[in-house]
């Protein structure tokens, strides 16, 4: 709380620096902290630590801002938003008019008032300030901390407020009905401010809004909350809403008022739970955060939950925007409406954004390169790593702290607008990372948000996740609930994403995920199944899939839960499409063993057209996959470096034509040897002339754009990916020679045969059932051999179409002499 000497008046004077330059007619120049400045974080009782920095400052450092302060012998606010009075006006500085102008009689508030209001601990204090009638006629009260002088102008002139305390001016005019009016507010050293008051102002947010709030149903939150520029009664400003039920006040604080929230205290919409403010001159581009008092007396400074932009890290404010972005992707948004993912094809290309091409450090850079090398490889869809805010780097953006703004490490949130609009402009689909299982603990995001549990569970127990030292969401609060499926919606329609692959599942799903015994707490039924997380994600795809057409929704699940693709109004929780990471797991045990070996493990490898069926399936090869001392995809494969890229590409081609989409991460597609790093991104330089493997290299990368380009050619391999009658085995069991063979079907019945050689021996004449053709020749023709030269393999294979012979075999009538190559894969279709 600022200072009051016996007088009344604020202690500290305004540094000079804030009041040199006039701001302009149209709106405030607004000053403050440097970009990518830290802000004031969390404060202790008295506001601030020993030697006065935040809490979150190591000591000895000082934001710029205060800095330039300290030089003028003063840590105080600036002025607030204002534009001049204009040259020759009743209130032109070099007239003497103001100099002259009435003083009105004071209007006081009574002494407690005023301290609640001061000290930021009114619930509202714009029945305090502003215009309000009174007996006797309309008081004006207005708090402007280290002014030295407010006068209103009405329609009968000038005249003069009165300092009541601690920046509270005060004055009465005549009349029942207040009057329209303007301040003009003096600082030391400077001419007066032209400034609207935003406390005459009715709250921004509207009845519907706040029923819509309280029921937890407000689809697009982001509409009612956050900051938002707009014209209230034809003023221009922008108006502030955030959901904090359990303070006791709370203020805005940004660059526009020095960090210092005294003048700018905002009121609470009665049992919502929401603090709003409207604040004129305040345009897009501004800083701020708000400045939270809690019950048990603590201030916190924190980031808006619904912020829609903020600061680069290490910043942590938030930031105002508003968009301005045409869209022209209506012909891919028209198309993605019809779409029927589960009989379309999907191969997806997962990368993390900031590492792809580390020399391309915005997301328009990027726009210029991605969708080329995606279509160059055939690429479907694209899969972003988290693109929401975060505060390290290292955690690759899971640990997320603004869940509505694009991290502005790569640019703002049009320029991703644009990333996304050029994608679909070639063709590519886009699936981003969404993390609602839990976010971190940072002292200026979500974590005790108002001083109490609120985003997170109050049980202790429930609201550590042990894994990530970091904090789960209290799925059973309506609140937090909307926020969440708001949160999937806004992706959704203010980026068009097409697609949202939901991270950690699993640690929603259980209770007891990571736990040990008497670290958890049972369901009502006693149960270890987390009951309000599961409602949730039905809630949050069920609204999704409502109001987003086309758009496709895919869980990270790694356990049995029964029906996590199965429909919502069937019980299940409503995703189109779960990782497979069964499939994942037991393929790559199985690829890791010598080939001698193999033959013990070979149910490791057909294990999963078990249940290839029972939900949805993506086949993921992801980045989990290859960091962490799990070496990257060719480095898990035994033998040589010939053999390890054989293996790596026999691999792929299984993993391509087995049931199921496909997704390959960064680097995999062109066989780097070394794990992912987030720092230095894929190994791009094995591709390079003077890297001694390089044809091996880009061996691999033409066989991924081959098996892409196949792959779409060939709606046998996606038509019937999620029914059995996509599927057939011609000899699954071939354990003693490492072999597997299968076909894929067509909706038409069109069949592709694929064939795998997991040894390194070379099959002459090996035998296989073959479909019948009918009413045509019975040749079939190699469309696809993982061990073609130009992908760096032997050359082994059927150069020639191979005839079906009348020989029964695998269960077939026909069959055909192959030549199978060593740890290869093979695509057989019929002859054209």
């Amino acid at each position: 709380m600022t200072p009051i000497d016996p007088t009344g008046r604020p202690t500290r004077p305004v540094p000079a620096t804030f009041l040199a330059a006039p701001l302009p007619a149209e709106g405030p120049a607004l000053e403050g902290p440097a970009a990518g400045e830290r802000t004031p974080g969390e404060r202790t009782p008295g506001g601030r630590t020993a030697g006065g920095r935040t809490a979150e400052e190591p000591a000895g450092h000082r934001p710029e801002a205060r800095r330039a302060a300290e030089e003028e012998g003063s840590s105080g606010p600036r002025p607030p938003a204002a534009r001049p009075a204009a040259a020759g006006d009743p209130l032109d500085p070099e007239r003497p008019a103001p100099a002259g102008a009435l003083r009105l009689p004071e209007a006081p508030l009574p002494p407690a008032e005023v301290h609640r209001l001061v000290g930021g601990q009114h619930h509202d204090p714009h029945a305090l300030l502003g215009a309000h009638p009174v007996h006797g006629g309309t008081a004006i009260r207005v708090l402007r901390p280290f002014a030295e002088r407010v006068v209103v102008e009405t329609s009968q002139g000038p005249a003069e407020l009165t300092h009541q305390q601690g920046g509270l001016f005060t004055g009465l005019v005549a009349g029942g009905d207040p009057p329209d009016y303007t301040l003009l507010v003096t600082y030391p050293g400077g001419g007066p401010l032209r400034q609207y008051d935003g406390y005459r102002t009715p709250p921004t947010l509207g009845e519907l809004d706040l029923h819509l709030i309280s029921e937890g149903r407000h689809e697009q939150l982001w509409r009612a909350l956050g900051s938002h520029v707009r014209t209230v009664d034809g003023v221009a400003g922008t108006a502030f809403a955030v959901w904090a039920p359990n303070a006791v006040g709370v203020r805005l604080i940004g660059e526009f008022n020095h960090w210092d929230g005294t003048g700018h205290p905002m009121r609470s919409l009665g049992s919502s739970g929401i603090w709003e403010l409207f604040v004129p001159g305040l345009a897009e581009g501004t800083t701020y955060k708000y400045e939270v008092h809690t019950r048990q007396g603590w201030v916190l400074d924190k980031a808006d939950p619904l912020a829609r932009a903020a600061q680069c890290p290490p910043g942590t404010a938030s930031v105002v925007t508003s968009s301005a972005y045409a869209w022209q992707d209506s012909e891919w948004m028209a198309r993605r409406a019809r779409a029927a993912h589960h009989r379309a094809p999907m191969s997806v290309y997962e990368l993390h954004l900031p590492s792809w091409r580390p020399e391309l450090t915005t997301y328009r850079a990027i726009a210029d390169e991605l969708p080329g090398y995606l279509k160059e490889l055939n690429f479907t869809h694209v899969e972003f790593m988290p693109v929401m805010e975060h505060p390290f780097g290292g955690s690759w953006g899971y640990q997320v702290s603004g869940y509505y703004a694009p991290t502005a490490r790569l640019g703002g949130p049009d320029d991703f607008r644009h990333l996304v609009d050029t994608l679909h402009r070639h063709g590519i689909g886009v699936i981003v990372d969404w993390v609602p299982a839990h976010f971190p603990k940072d002292g200026f995001a979500l974590a005790r948000f108002d001083g109490e549990p609120l985003y997170e569970p109050a049980d202790p127990l429930r609201a550590e996740h042990p894994d990530w030292g970091t904090l789960e969401f209290d799925y059973g609060r309506k609140e937090v609930r909307n926020f969440l499926v708001a949160n999937a919606v806004y992706w959704c329609e203010e980026f068009h994403v097409d697609g949202l692959r939901v991270d950690a599942v699993a640690s929603m799903l259980y209770l007891d995920y990571s736990r040990e015994g008497g670290a958890w707490t049972p369901n009502r039924f006693g149960g270890r199944e987390n009951l309000d997380a599961a409602a949730f994600l039905q809630e949050m795809n069920a609204t999704v899939y409502r109001r987003c057409p086309g758009v496709v929704t895919v869980a990270e699940e790694s356990t049995a839960w029964d029906g996590v693709t199965r429909p919502t109004d069937a019980g299940g929780l409503g995703f189109g499409l779960k990782w497979n990471m069964g499939w994942m797991h037991d393929s790559l045990v199985y690829m890791s063993k010598e080939p001698v070996h193999r033959k013990y493990h070979h149910n490791e490898i057909t294990f999963s057209m078990v249940y290839a069926y029972s939900e949805n399936y993506v086949l993921p090869i992801s980045h989990d996959e290859v960091v962490h001392g799990k070496r990257a995809l060719v480095s898990k494969m035994p033998g040589d470096w010939w053999q390890q890229r054989a293996n790596h590409r026999a691999y792929l081609g299984f993993m391509w034509s087995h049931p199921g989409k496909q997704l390959l991460f960064m680097g995999q597609e062109f066989a780097q040897g070394a794990e992912w790093d987030h720092e230095q991104g894929p190994q791009w330089w094995v591709l390079d002339e003077g890297w001694p493997a390089h044809r091996d290299h880009l061996g691999v990368r033409r066989l991924v754009r081959d098996l892409n380009r196949t792959y779409l050619d060939t709606p046998a391999l996606w038509e019937l990916d999620t029914v059995p009658e996509g599927f057939r085995w011609l000899d699954g069991g071939a354990a003693e020679d490492n072999l597997l063979s299968f076909v894929r079907y067509a909706a038409d019945g069109s069949p592709l045969v694929a064939v795998c050689n997991f040894s390194p021996v070379v099959r002459h004449g090996h035998r296989v059932g073959l479909p019948r053709l009918a009413g045509r020749e019975q040749l079939w023709e190699e469309v696809l051999n993982t061990d073609a030269e130009e992908y760096g393999g032997g050359g082994i294979g059927n150069s020639h179409p191979v005839k079906a012979e009348p020989v029964e075999w695998d269960g077939r009538p026909r069959s055909a002499e192959l030549v199978l190559p060593p740890l290869a894969t093979v695509w057989l279709r019929p002859a054209r």
